[in-house]
């Protein structure tokens, strides 16, 4: 059955309903980057968890396509006709660089009022604010050439976080010279002052959009931290030989 926006499942091994992910690649709302989508779908199936990658719409398409696609894409992860047996309530996003935008769009409501949000969040070197160290490829591509202020902070997430944003997990490098951490620090800020449980790592070292960063030791210890998340948020179960 065709789709309104191409969705690439990963099934995950097991029984019964399994939690999912929606996984949203970065790529400055330019491009999608292939190793923040299929890589990141293929540790978190190996995980037990259902993932699906969606080709969300970019440059030329402007706001609100992106999240229209994404809205769509969460909705079809619960309901949809895919053949995958899914927790509806346990159906969750990851998103890097401007795909973290993407996904905190969705925790932050912007999918619209009909749009559930998702259980919880795994938010990578995000871009959130468009008013505060702003990535300036996103927002043209997104808003278009020379936003108004205006439009900034309609899309600018550290101004839209509500008690409802689900559970997030944040990380980002702190001499990350495309994404500044700021981002991720006010976002993370505004989370903690609305009550949300936020889990923050912030790493000393390394450029932006390493994604699972298996050619840096020293960063690709974010996964391990992650999926420790996931297993105390009761999204995975414990892999053998790790304490419950």
């Amino acid at each position: 059955m065709s789709t309104p926006y191409p969705l690439d499942a990963y099934p995950a091994a097991g029984d019964g309903p399994r939690p999912a992910v929606l996984v949203l690649p970065g790529g400055g709302y330019q491009t999608l980057a292939d190793h923040e989508g299929h890589d990141y779908a293929r540790w978190l199936s190996g995980l037990g968890l259902h993932a699906f990658v969606l080709h969300y719409p970019v440059a030329p398409a402007r706001h609100p396509e992106p999240v229209t696609a994404a809205a769509w894409a969460l909705d079809h992860v619960l309901h949809g006709d895919h053949g995958l047996s899914v927790d509806q309530e346990a159906v969750g996003v990851i998103g890097s660089s401007a795909g973290g935008h993407l996904a905190a769009s969705l925790c932050v409501g912007l999918g619209g009022p009909k749009t559930p949000r998702p259980a919880f969040a795994i938010l990578c070197y995000p871009v959130i604010s468009f008013l505060s160290e702003a990535h300036e490829g996103s927002a043209a591509n997104l808003i278009g050439p020379e936003p108004s202020r205006d439009a900034r902070a309609a899309l600018s997430l550290e101004l839209l976080v509500d008690p409802q944003v689900p559970p997030t997990f944040l990380w980002s490098t702190a001499d990350d010279e495309a994404v500044p951490v700021g981002n991720t620090l006010r976002y993370a800020k505004a989370l903690t002052e609305q009550g949300v449980p936020t889990e923050l790592l912030v790493l000393p070292h390394g450029r932006h959009g390493l994604g699972l960063a298996p050619d840096e030791p020293a960063v690709a210890g974010w996964s391990r931290l992650c999926e420790e998340w996931l297993q105390r948020g009761g999204w995975t179960e414990p892999r053998e030989g790790t304490p419950a």
